[in-house]
C-alpha cells in the first residue's frame, strides 16, 4: 500500500493499451501508484470520489461520459491533467476553461517529462489550490520560462457546481462530434483496420515513430513495421502524412 508521501494517481482512458502503458511508467517510480484504471469519465469520477487521488490524468474522447463533459466534477476533487491525442486549440482552451491543471499530447513527451507533470502539478494545487493550477500542455505554441517543460503562469479555473449525471443527454456526443457544432469524427470503418492496427494508426497519426509505437503497445520495432505495411495498404497510402490525413479524415480523397 502507498503510504502518505506517495502521489496517488486515476488513469483515465478507453484504450487498454494505453492505460497499461501508463500505468506500468508510473507504478516504476518509487514516489507515484496507480491507484485505479477507468475506461470514461463516469467511472473516473467514481473511482476518484471513492480514493481521492493526487492527480487524474484524463483522456479527451472516450465512450460513454467523455475527458470534457467529466472534468468539472474531477477538478473539484483532484487536479487533473489531460493526456490524449488532440492537440486542436479549441480543445485544449476548452479543456482549461472547465478546469483542467494541465494538457499533455501524446508524442510530445518524454516518460521523465510526464513523470514531473504529475509530481508538479501537485505542487502547484498544494502552493496555489485547486483554483490557480500551473498549466502543462505541449499544443499552445508560446514561449516558456527558461528550463521548464510546457509551464505556463497560475489560470484562474471556473468550476460548475452542476451534478455529473446531468451530462448524461449529451452522452452520445462523444463518437459523432462531442459538442455541438463540432464535425463529426471521420468514418474509418470502410478501411477495415484490426483493433491492433486501428491503435497503431492513431499513434502513427500522433507523431509517435515506430519506436516510440513500440514501446507505446510493448511490441517489437519488426512487428510495428508489419502492422504499418499492411495499414498502408488498406489505406491506399505510400507514406504516414497521408495514411494519417486519411485516418483523421483532412485529405482530400477522389470518388
Amino acid at each position: 500500500m502507498p503510504d502518505e508521501t506517495t502521489l496517488r494517481v486515476v488513469v483515465a482512458d478507453d484504450n487498454p493499451v494505453v492505460r497499461a502503458g501508463l500505468t506500468a511508467l508510473l507504478t516504476g517510480r518509487a514516489d507515484i501508484s496507480v491507484v485505479a484504471e477507468a475506461a470514461d469519465g463516469r467511472e473516473a469520477y467514481e473511482a476518484a470520489r471513492q480514493l481521492r487521488p493526487d492527480v487524474v490524468l484524463l483522456d479527451v474522447r472516450m465512450p460513454g461520459v467523455d475527458g470534457l463533459s467529466a472534468l468539472p466534477y474531477l477538478a473539484r476533487i483532484a487536479p487533473v491533467v489531460m493526456l490524449t491525442y488532440s492537440r486542436e486549440p479549441e480543445i485544449v482552451q476548452e479543456a482549461l476553461r472547465r478546469g483542467a491543471g494541465g494538457y499533455l499530447v501524446h508524442g510530445e513527451f518524454t516518460v521523465d517529462q510526464l513523470v514531473e507533470a504529475v509530481r508538479d502539478i501537485v505542487r502547484s494545487a498544494t502552493a496555489y489550490g485547486s483554483s490557480r493550477p500551473v498549466v502543462i500542455h505541449s499544443s499552445l505554441q508560446e514561449p516558456l520560462p527558461s528550463g521548464s517543460f510546457g509551464y505556463f503562469p497560475p489560470v484562474v479555473s471556473t468550476i460548475s457546481s452542476e451534478n455529473l449525471s446531468q451530462v448524461q443527454p449529451n452522452v452520445g456526443q462523444s463518437s459523432s462530434g462531442w459538442s455541438s457544432g463540432r464535425p463529426a469524427a471521420p468514418d474509418r470503418s470502410r478501411y477495415q483496420l484490426s483493433t491492433r492496427e486501428a491503435e497503431i494508426m492513431d499513434l502513427i497519426a500522433s507523431g509517435m515513430n515506430n519506436q516510440q509505437i513500440a514501446a507505446t503497445c510493448f511490441i517489437s520495432e519488426k512487428t510495428v513495421k508489419n502492422h504499418i505495411n499492411r495499414i498502408f495498404a488498406k489505406l491506399h497510402s505510400t507514406s504516414r502524412s497521408e495514411a494519417a490525413a486519411k485516418w483523421l479524415g483532412t485529405a482530400r480523397e477522389l470518388g
